[in-house]
This record gives C-alpha cells, structure tokens and sequence, in this order.
C-alpha cells in the first residue's frame, strides 16, 4: 500500500461509507431522509472526525438537518464503534458543505452565459 494512503485516509474512507449506510438503513428521522455524506476528515490522533454533509431545500430544511444531526451524534458514535473496531470512536462534528451548491450555481451560470453568446452570434448577419 502506498504510504501517501495513511491509516488516518482509510478511517475517515471507512466512516464515510459506514454513515453513507447508518444514514440510508437505521436512522428514520424525516429530517436526515436527504443527507449526502460528501466527505470525512479525521485528525491524526483519532479523537476528531469533521464530516462534510450535503442536502437539499430550503434554509428552514437544513436548520431541521442541522439540529436533527445534534441530536443523533451520540446514536451515530455507538453505531460506528459497533461497525468499525478502532479504540478510540471519533468525537463527530457535522459541517454543511457548499460546494455542491456552488457549482450548481456555477454550471447555471456557465449556460446561461453560452446561451446569451448562441442568441447574439445567431442574430448577427452574415458579411
């Protein structure tokens, strides 16, 4: 195995897939139905785990998300420490992640702009 691949990189791999499937399979909330797990970072030492999340609605809808997210921490550390064998369980922190977001806006953006440039280069005569 590479060395640029560390143990810390497998973890935080391991936890995404692990509540990619605790998200999806065991957790009813309405709240989290909608929850992409986009990313995962773990420290070096294994006690913080910064897992980046993504949903989609309105900003009412991710302050739901966010506060049903607080409230399952302590449900999502004891099913990953039942799924993944580490001595330490990573203390959880959610951050919503944008990037999504920005580059749906981007892309909408993108369009629209060669659509304008389509519209002008069509209304142009030809010399």
């Amino acid at each position: 195995m590479p060395k640029d691949y560390s143990r810390a990189l497998r973890i935080a791999d391991q936890m995404q897939r692990e509540l990619a499937d605790i998200f999806l399979h065991e957790i009813n909330d309405p709240r989290m139905q909608q929850i992409t797990v986009t990313a995962v970072e773990v420290s070096r030492d294994y006690s913080h785990a910064k897992i980046y999340y993504t949903t989609l609605g309105s900003p009412e809808e991710k302050f739901l998300v966010e506060k049903g997210l607080g409230n399952a921490i302590g449900f999502l550390r004891s099913s990953l420490s039942h799924r993944i064998k580490l001595r330490i369980i990573p203390q959880l922190h959610f951050i919503y992640d944008e990037s999504v977001e920005r580059g749906m806006r981007l892309s909408k953006l993108i369009d629209e702009a060669v659509a304008l440039e389509e519209d002008t280069t069509q209304s142009k005569p030809n010399c």
